[in-house]
């Protein structure tokens, strides 16, 4: 117990929730990899930087809890269900296996002919108004590749109707913290999930009676170690996690990938002279077209690092775990900081300016530390989508910027609110104009 007292008190800087990288890289010179929070409760710990990150993610990861960190402490089992996020264990790594055949390359490619036809009228409808908050419309666009792809919803009214309940569970979700949910907040709660379940219950027994090759329908047709098929609520609980991860974070990501592209149009020219020698004069690329396109996926990368979606991964303590000089106690709420990591001066030269070549050869930064990276997770629970996600975002950049030129709106008040995720304070108002 004597050590665990050396675990320094730390104070969030007054910054934290808009400035959030910076601010926590300058906790990590403060106080270093750990510190604790004064007037919070006992043992709330944040830890930063690789070494911390490859401690949470592998090598002591069945000591942090992901059911305590995003069920209990961030309130995800009781809002959504129980889905991968809030799973630890043999159940995580059950059901994780379920749904792994959703994610592999082979689906992936089928995947993207419906993402490009989504992008494509997407796109259109955003070149026909001129100007649009590209955050809001990446929510809607994301939101309806993640249901026709994973849940196989039909387009028009039925994603619609399932994008307004998603819409409503996510207000819920911000606007009560875990500890002030009352009576009134768990009525509510259950309206909306006595509405989904309206609407997801007859799909299930859809796919019961023929399956399908889409997420749910896998889910629906897989069995457990026991051989024992998955309940209505489990499969919904998969489908609530997948539906509203599967396109909030991707949402965020876009809206600032789009952004810093738009401010550096020398890096833009490189992007587009790789597609030319790339495409050609094809009109759609394919899945192995857009792996081939490094410089775009440097650039998504750099964004990644700079404004990743989840700022800060939450677990609970299981036991002791040793870092360092110090004892991270059982009990105790840590988060392990993903956007403090990601402005480190020690690993990444001028953490705070767009860079894509920090991850081209020969310096490639990310790779020679590992578990600097980490806007995704990293070891055996990278985020499951992660490969989905980069394939809608890809997608979509390349079918817009063949097309299109984008162009800031001027006097905005364009910045980060970190919370839970993360998501532009105002959005991000941008014009569409057409390419010669």
């Amino acid at each position: 117990m004597a050590r665990e007292a050396t675990i320094p008190l730390g104070r969030l800087p007054k910054d934290y929730r808009t400035n959030m990288g910076p601010a926590m890289a300058r906790c990590y010179g403060d106080y270093g990899p750990i510190f604790q929070i004064p007037g919070l409760a006992d043992h709330y710990l944040f830890v930063i930087g690789p070494e911390a990150n490859r401690m949470v993610l592998h090598t002591h990861r069945e000591a942090f809890s992901t059911a305590v960190g995003w069920g209990e402490i961030l309130g995800l089992g009781e809002h959504l269900g129980q889905g991968l996020l809030s799973m630890d264990g043999v159940m995580h790594g059950d059901h994780r296996r379920m749904l792994n055949p959703a994610f592999a390359v082979g689906h992936l490619s089928e995947y993207l002919q419906v993402m490009q036809r989504i992008i494509q009228e997407a796109v259109t409808d955003w070149a026909v108004r001129g100007t649009v908050d590209v955050y809001e419309e990446a929510r809607k666009l994301t939101f309806a590749i993640a249901a026709e792809t994973l849940a196989g919803l039909s387009p028009g009214s039925e994603v619609a109707a399932f994008a307004r309940l998603y819409s409503q569970l996510l207000e819920l979700r911000n606007a009560v913290p875990v500890q002030g949910r009352d009576v009134t907040w768990h009525l509510r709660r259950d309206q909306l999930w006595e509405q989904l379940k309206e609407l997801l219950t007859p799909k299930i027994e859809a796919r019961r009676a023929r399956p399908t090759d889409d997420a749910l329908g896998m889910l629906v047709t897989a069995r457990d170690r026991e051989g024992q098929p998955l309940s209505n609520e489990q499969l919904i609980g998969h489908m609530n996690t997948l539906l509203v991860a599967g396109h909030e974070t991707s949402t965020s990501l876009i809206a600032w990938f789009l952004y810093l592209l738009s401010l550096e149009p020398d890096y833009l020219a490189r992007i587009r002279e790789e597609q030319v020698a790339i495409l050609g004069d094809h009109s759609t690329a394919t899945a192995e077209d857009l792996q081939r396109m490094k410089t775009l996926g440097n650039a998504l990368s750099e964004a990644e690092r700079m404004y990743p979606p989840i700022p800060n991964g939450a677990r609970g303590v299981l036991v002791d775990v040793p870092f360092r000089e110090h004892i991270i106690p059982a009990g105790a709420k840590l988060f392990y900081s993903i956007v403090g990591s990601h402005y480190l001066k020690d690993i990444w030269k001028e953490p705070e300016r767009f860079d894509p070549d920090r991850f081209a050869p020969p310096r490639e930064e990310d790779t020679q530390t590992p578990y600097a990276l980490v806007g995704f997770g990293g070891g055996p629970r990278t985020c499951i989508g992660i490969n989905f996600a980069k394939l809608e975002i890809k997608a979509l950049a390349t079918h817009l910027l063949r097309h299109w030129d984008l162009t800031p709106v001027p006097g905005q008040d364009i910045r980060q609110r970190y919370d839970v995720s993360a998501v532009p304070i105002n959005g991000i108002q941008m014009r569409l104009t057409p390419r010669a």
